[in-house]
């Protein structure tokens, strides 16, 4: 099969020991970025399986009827990034892993880095630091504060497990699966929506991006939260109402925020309003950015490749689909 891989931003894919799977197929991969749909009809005219890398690049109508070859997309996670009621129409396969049973140890590692980064201000004084001024302030202890976790799924609840070794308070709030599972863990649930945002310390969002849940952090839970709290979100965006962190930060309510997601992405805009505040904490999407996440990942999404090839495909989200011959 000719296989296109898209966004490989460092090269990193082919040296995978999982990359070996696709022996005997006809790879190409590109390294940079590019959503122009002119540019990626060309690139892809003679793709028959696409792998992408979670979001980075929108594949929309108008792309994918220009792609008469294409019969297979691979992923892994979440696709609000897909049109996938055309894909269906054109005859392309969308196979993707929802690793429900599988949490992200890298974006629970990172969660933590940004918790601890923010409470302690760690650039913030690396940078008072290069600037020959020393410290520049005093910033806070996780222990004895209480993490809100909006989201108790498989990754919030590793989030939790993780924020018992720093002797800290927690407390969940989501959908009616999530207090569910939090209630039987022992894990302290609020009286209300109003209450979590309220009295938790530190607010994590560990919510998947789907219609429902799009925008479903609003501008009124923000107002609601302490001025010396922390808002950490690994997670999408999208879940937040659009404009709504920027404003509540500017209004003093969280005090901070830690943030590893965006809009738009990749950001190249330096003038964008939340990189440049000085209680945030900004990285460029680095949550699954592991070599060892990596391996997990794209493990499953050659898998479904050598598994549609093979004529038994796995993953597969429109099961109503007819695929192109």
């Amino acid at each position: 099969m000719k296989i296109t891989i898209l966004d490989d931003y460092f090269d990193t894919v082919r040296h995978l020991p999982c990359f070996a799977k696709l022996a005997g197929h006809d790879v190409t991969i590109w390294n940079d970025h590019v959503q122009d749909v002119d540019i990626l009809a060309e690139r892809l005219k003679d793709t028959e399986a696409l792998v992408l890398i979670r979001e980075r690049t929108k594949i929309r109508k108008p792309l994918l009827e220009r792609l008469p070859k294409l019969r297979l997309i691979s992923q892994r996670s979440v696709y609000p990034h897909i049109d996938l009621d055309d894909c269906t129409r054109l005859g392309i396969m969308l196979c993707s892993h929802q690793h429900a049973d599988t949490p992200s140890g890298a974006t629970v590692e990172m969660t933590w880095a940004l918790i601890l980064s923010s409470l302690r201000m760690v650039p913030q004084q690396m940078q008072s630091l290069k600037a020959g001024t020393w410290q520049m302030g005093i910033g806070k202890s996780a222990k004895g504060r209480t993490l809100g976790i909006y989201g108790y799924g498989r990754i919030g609840s590793a989030v939790a497990a993780i924020a018992k070794a720093f002797n800290m308070k927690v407390q969940v709030w989501g959908g009616e699966g999530s207090l569910e599972r939090a209630r039987a863990d022992g894990i302290a649930v609020p009286a209300s929506r109003a209450a979590f945002f309220a009295t938790s310390d530190v607010v994590s969002l560990h919510v998947r991006l789907y219609p429902a849940t799009h925008s479903i952090i609003t501008a009124a839970d923000l107002a609601l939260m302490k001025p010396t709290s922390l808002l950490v979100n690994t997670s999408r965006a999208a879940l937040i109402e659009p404009g709504a962190l920027v404003a509540a930060l500017e209004a003093g309510r969280p005090g901070s925020a830690a943030v590893d997601v965006y809009e738009e992405e990749p950001v190249r805009d330096t003038t964008l309003p939340l990189i440049n505040m000085p209680n945030v904490v900004c990285t460029p999407h680095l949550g699954y950015v592991t070599e060892d996440e990596y391996e997990i990942q794209f493990t499953d999404i050659f898998e479904q490749i050598l598994a549609f090839d093979a004529g038994s495909p796995i993953n597969v989200i429109n099961t109503d689909v007819v695929p192109r011959s």
